[in-house]
């Protein structure tokens, strides 16, 4: 009995909390986000064997302390210090290869090569290297169907998404209806319908429901997909309605868009989302001027010819969109992903989606996650930010980088 109490006691110890790390040993959060400013760099710290005796450890029999820095060791440390202008961050001790580890911030502007470079050199240096970072071998997203959505690869959306999700936006998404209770959207998600009263069709809309799915879809939920504004409020208005019984193609005219526009503008909009196109209509276009004039960014598709020369395009510092797959070289275009492109659809299902208006809902949700970090952005800086020559997709993790004034924080 006394043998097994004396078992349940060690095992009782053995499941005790871990020992807390050294303060020495804990990294700043500066080494985390940016890594790239910091190095590891080994000095020798040879092991002391004074154990010989039978049935001794390299610690003795427990007389001994845990393996330090040595004297020698921390004196080098000291003088690459000064000598080198850096500054120590975290050691810590490896008996195993019986060196001191230490990390070092790099000054101000110090080229990282070159100085690794110098430190290699040094004698007193055992080995020096970037401080790298590392990932599990996990998707970003528990979303079963996120491995398929290469846009969101493309555009850089997971990467961004440690910076922004869009909060604080509000994206009016002015199109058909929108199956508002989807499993994959936010149960916050506000409706209009500006064509009839017809709840049922409104729910079972196909084109307004992927439209909102590419922009809200609620990732980490573990069902469907990632939507790449989680965040930002959406405002499904119903302007147009299904071509055809089935498929997706929907028709709008003047007086139910001008109403559903109008409304946007009414409801303080940060963004209106048109993924559609047609005629030159002076009424419509004196309402996206003056949802312009409200700091309101309007976002638009290009028509299938790849000209900017329909509605909603046609106007100024509309953004306008096109898939990048079509090799249009109309110049004053934002491209994106426009083939096979995964999103939500009626009846609690996804399907894939081909055209400029799957474009046009990427490039707002990726303003939405620009104007969450800066409330003021003006539709002539998301072209600048988002443009390219030659054409290619934007990536709106570097374009958070140059918002913040090229400061790496979201690679």
């Amino acid at each position: 009995m006394k043998g097994l109490i004396c078992l349940i006691a060690l095992f009782l110890a053995a499941c005790q909390a871990s020992v807390p790390l050294r303060p020495s040993a804990t990294l700043p959060a500066a080494a985390r986000a940016s890594p790239q400013n910091f190095v590891v760099l080994t000095i020798r710290n040879p092991v002391n064997s004074s154990a010989t005796r039978a049935a001794s450890s390299a610690r003795g029999y427990d007389q001994a302390g845990p393996y330090m820095a040595g004297g020698a060791a921390r004196a080098v440390g000291r003088a690459l210090v000064r000598e080198y202008h850096l500054r120590e961050s975290a050691s810590w001790p490896i008996a195993m290869l019986g060196v001191n580890c230490l990390v070092y911030e790099l000054p101000p502007g110090a080229d990282p090569i070159e100085l690794m470079a110098r430190l290699a050199r040094d004698p007193r240096v055992e080995s020096v290297e970037p401080l790298l970072n590392f990932e599990t071998a996990t998707l970003p997203y528990n979303d079963p169907y996120a491995q398929l959505q290469h846009n969101i690869d493309q555009l850089g959306v997971a990467q961004a998404h440690a910076l922004s999700r869009g909060s604080g936006v509000r994206v009016a998404v002015i199109d058909t209806g929108v199956q508002v209770h989807h499993v994959d959207l936010p149960n916050t998600l506000v409706s209009r319908n500006f064509v009839d009263n017809d709840a049922g069709v409104f729910q079972s809309d196909a084109h307004g429901t992927a439209m909102a799915g590419i922009i809200g879809a609620v990732p980490g939920n573990g069902i469907g997909i990632v939507g790449i504004a989680p965040d930002a409020a959406l405002l499904a208005y119903k302007a147009c309605w299904r071509a055809a019984v089935g498929g997706v193609r929907a028709t709008c005219n003047t007086f139910t868009l001008a109403q559903a526009i109008a409304a946007a503008i009414e409801a303080r909009v940060d963004i209106i989302n048109l993924s559609l196109d047609g005629p030159d209509d002076p009424l419509l276009s004196r309402l996206i001027r003056r949802a312009q004039d409200d700091g309101i960014i309007v976002v638009g598709a290009i028509p299938p010819d790849g000209l900017r020369d329909a509605f909603p395009t046609n106007i100024a510092h509309v953004i306008a969109v096109d898939a990048i797959e079509n090799n249009f070289t109309t110049t004053g275009v934002i491209r994106a992903p426009g083939r096979d492109v995964l999103s939500l659809a009626p009846d609690d299902h996804y399907d894939f989606y081909n055209g400029s208006s799957l474009a046009t809902a990427e490039i707002s949700g990726v303003i939405a996650l620009l104007r969450s970090k800066q409330s003021h952005l003006t539709a002539r800086e998301v072209e600048v930010l988002l443009s390219s020559e030659p054409p290619a997709v934007p990536d709106v993790c570097a374009a958070l980088d140059v918002m913040s004034h090229h400061v790496q924080r979201c690679q």
